[in-house]
């Protein structure tokens, strides 16, 4: 499907301003629109929900496509998937993964289940914390949430503390919890860009952590991600060089994003995050269909690292899209 020069492509989400990942969404949303006119695109921000009539609306409009940022529904990330099912149903083309993708990555067990069920490394877990020696140190994780919504210091305990933990925090934040063997080790973000050729992986960062306090967990959690003035988050920088120094290690986490993007079916654009223990050994743990595009985020740093500045970025997306209709389009 050529673009017409000149075509218009809305870029739609259905954040709130409740959470600063939210209003990261909004920020995003902002910064795709002025992109795609850059590069030559009609636009307009539209929020939508799980009104099919809201679709409907936009596809009177004739979109050439649409710029998919929708990661969750009025807060809700199990909701995502709807949207861009009914842009499916709409017969409407849209920028990223699929409905199937959204529904096959959103709980984090179910994605562990099927690395797991492909002989892909991912750290082992437990659903209500039992099954681990009870020294051993686990991460309690939200199984639904993704953008580290939950995650802090206190959330990497003692397998003896874990059920409890679990308790306490799906109380308290009114979602499931599981626990995750913590590996002590380095942490890498891949992040994929699918070309009409299919995906590559652009160059992998490391996340650093700079000033850490002795005993401190070595967790990128919510404010690492989305509080600027905290120091988590200044003292998570990343590193770009791993394909120059360490040359075999970036060869099997390169092998493990592929895996990762053939087995969830993705397309578009993707992330997959690693921890890489102490004796080189990667594990995988999450797998993001929709990671963020902020201008400073890190799959645009990745770009940026790679040649591709902010507007180039969002016109390979948007490029990509044929590539990545749904059969029944």
């Amino acid at each position: 499907m050529a673009l017409k020069p000149h075509g218009f492509i809305p870029v739609v989400h259905a954040a709130t301003e409740e959470r600063p990942d939210e209003i990261d969404t909004l920020i995003a949303a902002e910064a795709v629109a002025l992109a795609l006119v850059e590069i030559g695109f009609l636009t307009d921000i539209i929020a939508v929900g799980l009104d099919a009539g809201e679709i409907e609306d936009l596809k009177g409009r004739n979109p050439s496509l649409v710029f998919n940022l929708v990661d969750a529904v009025k807060g809700d990330g199990r909701l995502a998937p709807e949207v861009p099912a009914m842009l499916d149903a709409a017969g409407l083309p849209y920028t990223g993964a699929n409905a199937n993708a959204w529904r096959g990555t959103l709980s984090k067990l179910a994605t562990k289940e099927k690395l797991a069920e492909k002989g892909l490394p991912t750290p082992p877990w437990s659903s209500d914390g039992q099954g681990f020696d009870p020294g051993a140190p686990v991460i309690v994780k939200p199984i639904w949430e993704h953008g580290s919504l939950g995650l802090d210091d206190g959330s990497v305990v003692t397998a003896a503390e874990a059920t409890g933990v679990i308790a306490e925090r799906e109380t308290r934040l009114q979602t499931a919890h599981f626990a995750e063997a913590y590996v002590e080790g380095r942490e890498f973000n891949l992040a994929l860009l699918q070309h009409r050729r299919g995906p590559h992986v652009l160059p992998m960062a490391e996340i650093l952590f700079e000033h850490w306090g002795e005993g401190r967990p070595r967790i990128v959690g919510y404010d690492a991600k989305w509080s600027p003035e905290s120091a988590a988050y200044t003292g998570t920088p990343r590193r770009f060089g791993l394909e120059r120094n360490e040359p075999d290690l970036a060869a099997r986490l390169k092998e493990l994003a592929f895996a990762c993007w053939r087995l969830f079916g993705l397309s578009g654009y993707a992330r997959v995050d690693f921890r890489v223990d102490g004796d080189g050994r990667p594990w995988i743990l999450e797998v993001n269909v929709n990671p963020c595009l902020t201008p400073d985020a890190g799959l645009a740093a990745a770009a940026l690292e790679a040649g591709l500045s902010y507007p180039r970025l969002i016109g390979e997306i948007v490029d990509a899209v044929p590539a990545t209709l749904p059969a029944s389009a």
